[in-house]
């Protein structure tokens, strides 16, 4: 959350030092409160466009009304004051101000086309789209990691030793070089979003006729479709023993052998994932930093293995991860 807040609205959450931080509970309150169950959840994320025509809202209004309010106080105020972060959200500003010249100049901006830069709405709608994206996500990820080594502690000693090495060339700092070194956390990150993909299944929606060969099917222009990254993901025509934690399987030479889309947990094309580099950056960070220090192992508490939870829109437990940590 800390992150996440800082890069995408500029603001200091603080809530690691502040568990109940306005910011972290309008963040989780998305997951934990949806205004609406998870079929007609399901129902506005497969039929955008029907949804829209129905007027139909995903956000309860407070969550609205309080990242709205938040993104306007601090656009205006680094427009007042003139403060340049280089973040995500100057660049947001950058649009707005090249659509507010525009409008100065007379020049009729047309609210749909974007290229014309973005009203204050769709500068909030895309922070707010930011925020969500990386709102527990690398958590998430970094939790189920975590639980793997714990299992596999061979893995563990593995990265870790990599990890230490890589620090020790780098003045033990932990830099944007320094992880590019580390192969096998690469590895052990992708390895982990196969075996629990953070966004379980994609939706995308065809711009041409395609029959599906050998068979006598036909996904129309216009149909929208569901990808399922899981069952892809745990295919063992791809993944020979699927459930098995094997980072591996990412080795260079594996990845080549493999279809380019049999591995996407952050979807393909230019409709990827926004914070692709950004969220695995976070992964890898936080693990560098916990397991240069700590060991993980099982506990009584221990789920083996672990039950996902059936009603989250993105993955997640029934009952939390339980893990022993022991300082190195």
């Amino acid at each position: 959350t800390d992150v996440i807040g800082t890069c995408a609205f500029g603001l200091e959450c603080n809530s690691l030092i502040d568990p109940q931080a306005e910011f972290r509970q309008m963040g989780r309150s998305i997951f934990e409160k949806p205004r609406h169950k998870a079929f007609v959840q399901a129902f506005m994320f497969t039929n955008p466009s029907l949804a829209r025509k129905l007027r139909m809202k995903t956000f309860r209004d407070d969550v609205s009304q309080f990242f709205m309010q938040a993104v306007k106080e601090t656009v205006e105020f680094r427009q007042k004051n003139h403060i340049k972060r280089n973040d995500f959200l100057d660049m947001l500003i950058e649009m707005k101000e090249q659509r507010d010249e525009l409008i100065k100049s007379g020049q009729k901006v047309d609210d749909n086309d974007l290229t014309s830069g973005l009203n204050i709405e769709q500068l909030a709608a895309q922070v707010m789209v930011f925020f969500l994206a990386g709102f527990d996500t690398s958590s998430t990820t970094m939790s189920f990691c975590l639980y793997e080594l714990a299992l596999n502690q061979e893995v563990q000693d593995t990265l870790r030793q990599e990890i230490l090495e890589v620090l020790s060339e780098h003045d033990n700092q932990i830099t944007y070089e320094s992880i590019k070194e580390m192969k096998y956390l690469d590895m052990v990150i992708s390895e982990t979003l196969r075996k629990y993909s953070v966004t379980p299944h994609l939706v995308r929606q065809c711009v041409k006729d395609f029959q599906i060969p050998n068979t006598d099917i036909v996904l129309e222009k216009g149909l929208r479709i569901i990808i399922p990254l899981d069952s892809i993901h745990n295919d063992p025509d791809y993944y020979p023993e699927p459930d098995n934690f094997m980072p591996e399987r990412f080795l260079p030479e594996q990845v080549q052998k493999r279809h380019p889309c049999a591995y996407m947990p952050f979807g393909d094309g230019p409709r990827n994932c926004i914070g692709m580099r950004f969220g695995k950056m976070q992964a890898q960070i936080g693990l560098i930093s916990l397991l240069s220090k700590f060991r993980f192992d099982r506990c009584a508490s221990t789920q083996i293995p672990l039950r996902i939870s059936k009603l989250n829109f993105l993955v997640g437990t029934e009952s939390g991860i339980h893990l022993k940590v022991q300082k190195l």
